[in-house]
């Protein structure tokens, strides 16, 4: 998903998160927020939409009658301990779906996110919003496909909790999600 600049409703600058909430319910198009900030997002590339599909088909055959389960871009994932609420590209969660105050829509326990990474949003991706992303208490694995070269990047939570980097090059390479294996 490429990010727009802010959204500016009324003359309003920061929204509380009940605000967001209800406003999201709502909208037509998604939208992200982090402190106070919603920010839109526009739709993907047919390359984007491509990879997203044939990464979802593969997890869900892969996982089918498994504890862990492959979500779609439409889930949103709540950050509680930086205020993010944000839609990856694919998300897996390992057992019961845990939401914010069960509501049935804000998921706070992924255990696999995978963004496909676009020229517009991948040093957010890479950067900003992973150091977001590892304030979820039960992310383990946090996976970057490029869309415009055959290039992955799994970062994995090791043993000692640090983050650890492994690389795909190539259309032979095989990725492993070491979560999963595990259901």
């Amino acid at each position: 998903m490429e990010i727009r600049e802010p959204l500016v409703a009324f003359g309003k600058r920061i929204f509380s998160i009940s605000e967001y909430l209800d406003m999201e319910e709502a909208a037509v198009e998604k939208h992200e927020y982090y402190k106070g900030q919603i920010f839109a997002m526009s739709g993907t590339k047919v390359p984007h939409n491509i990879i997203s599909k044939n990464l979802w088909g593969s997890l869900y055959i892969k996982l089918k009658g498994k504890i862990c389960q492959p979500y779609g871009s439409d889930l949103r994932i709540h950050i509680e301990a930086n205020t993010l609420f944000t839609y990856p590209d694919i998300s897996i969660i390992c057992g019961e779906i845990i939401t914010l105050h069960n509501d049935n829509w804000n998921i706070l326990n992924p255990t696999v996110i995978v963004e496909i990474l676009s020229s517009s949003t991948k040093n957010y991706d890479r950067g900003e919003k992973f150091r977001l992303y590892r304030d979820i208490p039960t992310l383990k694995e946090y996976i970057l496909v490029d869309s415009e070269s055959i290039h992955i990047e799994a970062f994995r939570l090791n043993e000692s909790t640090h983050w650890e980097l492994e690389e795909y090059d190539a259309l032979a390479d095989n990725l492993l999600l070491r979560q999963s294996r595990k259901a």
